[in-house]
């Protein structure tokens, strides 16, 4: 039991997190640094770049936080371990797949910013 209240409780800060710096990044309240965000030579580049980057990527980015905060809500629910274990699994593997989709986008974004 307490595991699953651990892994709850990690998921909905993750969930957090994500929320908050996919819209402080889009927003233009996170400046490019070197431990949040998308930072990729592209996004790097320049503030106007950075700020492309995280606006197309926002979406993504929050659709990963709503599914980490599902995972978080499925650890409440009475179901056996091994298949709560393959819903945090699988939960993970989405927020991952989402994360690399923002980056691509992201990345994307800032490239044509620089084209301009």
């Amino acid at each position: 039991m307490l595991g699953r209240a651990v892994v709850g409780l990690v998921m909905l800060g993750v969930a957090a997190l994500l929320w908050w710096m996919a819209r402080a990044a889009a927003a233009g309240r996170l400046e490019r640094n070197a431990l949040v965000g998308i930072r990729t030579p592209s996004t790097m580049a320049s503030d106007e770049a950075w700020l492309a980057a995280h606006q197309r990527a926002e979406r993504p980015t929050k659709a990963a936080a709503i599914t980490s905060a599902a995972v978080a809500a499925a650890c409440l629910l009475p179901m056996p371990e091994a298949a709560l274990i393959t819903v945090v699994l699988g939960g993970c593997a989405a927020i991952l797949g989402l994360a690399i989709h923002a980056a691509v986008v992201g990345g994307r974004a800032a490239r044509a910013t620089s084209a301009d």
